[in-house]
């Protein structure tokens, strides 16, 4: 007989941590320090068999999720949205910390989320890397708009800036390879990658950070977990336009452009588009089936451990 879990609602501040167990009326609070998070742990594992249920806070749960991950507690992190939505649902309108640790706890016994594999604190490390890569690029596009329109010294101090960021930036890319040749399942899995016509160092480094599921996944899950599969939305007589929403957002960011050389340079890829196109669909939807095409690609070649030159060569993988 399956061990029955007992759901832990943790509402993630700032300055604290609001734990609640489902059918259980008492709030703790402890502090997100690290002997906060050490009580934490060690109140969540006198419970038993407990799955931690907390949403994405923009960073403040990491630590804490690390911790739990250690002491091998299930955590499940999920979309805050979705737990709004099943407050609402439940016709539960008010907020406070203590109320959202309680929602928590009983969106994880009714929703039964699945926990996901906790990043180690070298994924952890290549995520910020990709981050700040990303932070750069916008510093360095925003100071070339302000750079069109300035003039004499400030011109200079602009220029000068630029400079800097796009030393930094090369700095960053340098790291940024190391990490993936440092570690041999990384490495693995960037060499698969980038043997696809159209992917580069940006989007694999992404998928391996930020998409540690890829392989593991049938390519309808893995379509759902990024955003590229397209939802029915039809009612009675009505037929709605499919469409995408909610997955994993810098992952089809970086997948984006990457998609769009591939139109042009991976024949897979230009052929979907160009018969796309030739049968009338708009140049986003078609777009958007291709990231979903070269994805699913992808993932394939993961699970089996394929290159490129053999998928190609093969006409079985869709």
């Amino acid at each position: 007989m399956e061990e029955e879990h007992i759901y832990v609602g943790i509402d993630v501040s700032k300055e604290a941590l609001d734990l609640a167990v489902h059918g259980r009326h008492e709030v703790r609070r402890f502090a997100n320090t690290t002997s906060g998070i050490d009580k934490t742990v060690g109140h969540i594992r006198l419970l038993g068999s407990a799955l931690v249920v907390m949403e994405a806070t923009g960073g403040y749960e990491i630590s804490l999720a690390a911790a739990l991950g250690d002491a091998r507690v299930p955590v499940a992190i999920v979309n805050p949205r979705q737990v709004r939505d099943y407050a609402r649902s439940m016709g539960k309108l008010a907020k406070t910390d203590a109320i959202d640790a309680r929602i928590l706890a009983e969106f994880g016994a009714s929703v039964h989320p699945q926990p996901r594999p906790l990043a180690d604190n070298k994924t952890l490390e290549l995520r910020e890397i990709l981050a700040r890569r990303v932070q750069l690029n916008e510093m360095i596009t925003a100071e070339k708009n302000r750079l069109q329109h300035a003039r004499g010294l400030l011109r200079e101090h602009i220029s000068a800036h630029i400079e800097w960021l796009e030393e930094s930036l090369a700095g960053i890319n340098s790291t940024l390879r190391r990490f993936i040749k440092d570690s041999p399942m990384w490495r693995e899995k960037d060499n698969l990658l980038r043997s696809v016509p159209g992917i580069g160092p940006v989007l694999s480094s992404t998928l391996v950070a930020d998409l540690p599921e890829l392989g593991s996944l049938n390519r309808k899950q893995i379509a759902a977990l990024v955003g590229v599969a397209p939802f029915n939305r039809d009612s009675g007589n009505m037929r709605g336009k499919r469409s995408c929403w909610g997955g994993r957002a810098n992952v089809r960011a970086a997948l984006y452009m990457p998609t769009l050389v591939a139109t042009r340079f991976n024949p897979v890829i230009k052929r979907l588009y160009g018969r796309l196109l030739k049968a009338g669909k708009a140049k986003k939807v078609a777009i958007t089936a291709c990231m979903r095409k070269l994805l699913t690609i992808v993932n394939a070649m993961i699970k089996h451990h394929t290159s490129w030159q053999y998928v190609s060569e093969q006409s079985t993988i869709s």
